[in-house]
């Protein structure tokens, strides 16, 4: 016995988690362009290293047991008729809709084309211009540049590599200067050209850089590590630009569901809610969205459970790897400055796997 149709629109982290949240309670299609998960954790180094480069793909076909995957790209969502309406013309009904497609990162973290031969073809390119380039230049020093930047410099340490970041501090939006002076020490202790409050733009000539004070920067390979862009134009597109704010985002209450909207949610990285848009937050909504889709769907009843609201996620851990067996975490104290644990934990944590493992069994594979 089923409460309703809920369809999930992006396979992303949030997606497949609330999906499978669901799938016991609710008729669940999960909707996505890709034909497979992407473990986007894993895209850095699967973009330098090619014994990676098929580990970020983890198949859909075990993620439900009563549900289905739909491989479409949705166009929009027609409230009239409570349907999402794909670009191949099929119609999905829906009781609850989510949105959950997430936002589009800079090469090499992301999953070009549909299909997982398209993807795998861009990244043997990405970890073949890296293994002939002579300098490799990133821009950006949060956590996805700095971690780049260790992974390109320890798959070419024969090669010229440059971090340039235009604030003060690398890794500072942690709120602290530790995790910052950590990093600094291991990159530049691995003979990686560190350049703080270093903006950068391309430079008149191909292969050039400029930063804010007119510096000239010649490298022939490129990543811009510089901040992700909401996955949003389809909606704005369709009608629906008022469910975005200034920066493209969803807007989204307290329960996460769309402003105005009972039974439009939004969740993961597309949506508004201020805090680090990072996995553990987009687990942590799909959990709380699939509470309140359940509350919804179960309607009025004694046994009705109330919606639950979510609290933004303001200080949590953050690992960044430098490498497979080196890193950091940062371990939020209450009351307190964040501790910074070593290589030992970042490993064990996340360097050595990438969180492979716990996201194959998130997906239903051991």
């Amino acid at each position: 016995m089923y409460d309703g149709d809920v369809v999930v629109i992006g396979g992303g982290y949030a997606g497949v988690r609330l999906a499978r949240r669901l799938d016991d309670t609710a008729r669940v299609t999960l909707v996505d362009r890709k034909e497979v998960f992407f473990h986007r954790i894993a895209s850095l180094r699967a973009g330098v290293r090619p014994e990676w480069t098929h580990t970020p793909f983890i198949p859909y076909d075990r993620l439900l047991r009563h549900g289905r995957v739909a491989t479409g790209k949705a166009v929009r969502i027609d409230t009239t008729e409570r349907q999402v309406v794909l670009a191949t013309g099929e119609r999905l009904p829906y009781d609850v809709v989510v949105i959950a497609t997430g936002a589009d990162y800079p090469e090499p973290a992301r999953f070009t084309g549909t299909t997982t031969e398209e993807a795998a073809k861009s990244f043997a390119e990405h970890q073949r211009n890296i293994a002939t380039a002579e300098h490799v230049l990133v821009v950006g020093g949060g956590p996805g540049g700095v971690e780049l930047s260790a992974e390109i410099r320890l798959a070419r340490p024969d090669a010229r590599v440059t971090l340039a970041h235009s604030g003060p501090a690398l890794l500072d939006s942690t709120g602290s200067a530790r995790p910052g002076r950590k990093a600094l020490a291991w990159l530049e202790s691995h003979d990686v050209e560190v350049r703080l409050d270093s903006f950068m733009s391309p430079g008149n000539d191909f292969g050039t850089y400029r930063d804010a004070r007119g510096t000239v920067v010649d490298a022939d390979l490129s990543f811009w590590a510089t901040g992700t862009t909401p996955n949003t134009l389809w909606l704005r597109l369709a009608g629906h630009g008022d469910w975005l704010n200034g920066a493209g985002r969803v807007k989204v209450d307290r329960t996460l569901r769309v402003e105005g909207r009972l039974d439009v949610f939004a969740v993961g990285d597309v949506n508004d809610v201020s805090e680090l848009k990072i996995t553990p937050a987009a687990l942590a909504q799909a959990d709380i969205a699939a509470h309140n889709i359940r509350s919804y769907l179960q309607g009025s009843g004694k046994h009705r459970k109330e919606p639950r609201f979510y609290r933004p996620i303001q200080r949590t851990p953050l690992i960044v790897p430098f490498g497979p067996a080196h890193g950091l975490t940062v371990l939020p104290v209450p009351g307190g400055e964040s501790a910074v644990l070593g290589s030992r934990t970042t490993t064990l944590a996340k360097a050595k796997s990438l969180m492979t493992p716990y996201m194959r069994r998130q997906l239903g594979y051991t």
